[in-house]
């Protein structure tokens, strides 16, 4: 696929997700979705399609590169309130592909829009506390910031708070935490909690031993391309054939002592796609997998 047509394609989806945010309408909010920032009256129906329009004439500008006419209409909604608009705004600006707004004024922005309820800009947020880039260090904020976005349903964000509960980062370690929010992950679709998920239930690590679970797990890591699933697949399927017992009840031994414990990666901002960055949804599938078998 050429790196136009990528492009593009992120485009869309993550104009999508641009839109649906900034029409609260279209769609009943789910439970811990964004709330007004404090002092903000709920838009009326016309500033509402009017802070459409702007996302749209920024989302084009920025589409064909032209950053002062992007920056100008996505000035006006971030200035309406728009928390999707404050976002991208604070990500151009983070990513150094413009130096307006300043830099303390991008990260005033990103906090609004994390404090506003937009899943993106809390992982991102989560994501500079966990490294320390641009905002002080804490792995407490991490977590806490992460939680809010994982909440939502934001993969990335389960995938670095279970990370977080596994390695004890910012909170005790928690390995029956790690695997809830590993399967949350899993559950939409990332391949590196799907081969984590297996790992734990084939070895009984904060889950019940569960062979059939930690089967489906490394077949649905397996059907996304992870070439190490695919062989624990095999390998664990022909064990289970070999059973007498219900594979339920049968136990794999947990890793020896010579396996280093998984290292958190950060989700950083080079895995924005080149497009508007409104999402972490384009992100290499083999990147963050923390392996335990």
């Amino acid at each position: 696929m050429s790196g136009i047509l990528k492009k593009r394609l992120c485009l869309t989806a993550l104009f999508a997700l641009m839109v649906q945010f900034a029409c609260p309408a279209a769609s009943a909010p789910s439970a811990g979705s964004a709330q007004p920032p404090s002092g903000h009256k709920p838009a009326k129906a016309p500033l509402r399609d009017q802070i459409q329009r702007w996302n749209q004439e920024g989302f084009d500008a920025y589409e064909r590169d032209d950053m002062e006419r992007a920056l100008a209409a996505y000035g006006r909604a971030a200035h309406a309130g728009d928390a999707s608009a404050q976002y991208n705004l604070a990500v151009i600006r983070l990513r150094d592909e413009s130096r307006r707004p300043s830099l303390t004024r991008a990260l005033a922005l990103l906090r609004a829009s994390a404090q506003a309820g937009f899943a993106p800009a809390q992982f991102m947020l989560a994501s500079l506390h966990e490294n320390g880039r641009f905002v002080a260090r804490s792995l407490t904020a991490a977590l806490a910031w992460n939680q809010r976005a994982a909440d939502q349903g934001h993969v990335d964000a389960a995938l670095a708070l279970a990370t977080q509960h596994y390695l004890g980062r910012g909170t005790p370690q928690d390995y029956a935490q790690a695997a809830r929010w590993y399967e949350r992950a899993a559950d939409g679709g990332d391949v590196a909690a799907q081969y984590v998920l297996a790992s734990m239930y084939a070895t009984g690590l904060g889950v019940d031993t569960d062979l059939d679970a930690a089967l489906r797990w490394y077949s649905a890591a397996g059907r996304q391309g992870d070439v190490a699933a695919q062989g624990q697949a095999r390998a664990l399927a022909e064990r289970i054939a070999r059973q007498s017992r219900p594979p339920s009840a049968c136990r794999v031994s947990p890793p020896g002592p010579s396996r280093t414990a998984p290292r958190f990666p950060w989700p950083g901002l080079a895995r924005v796609c080149r497009g508007l960055p409104t999402s972490f949804s384009a992100r290499p599938a083999h990147s963050r997998s923390p392996r335990l078998g």
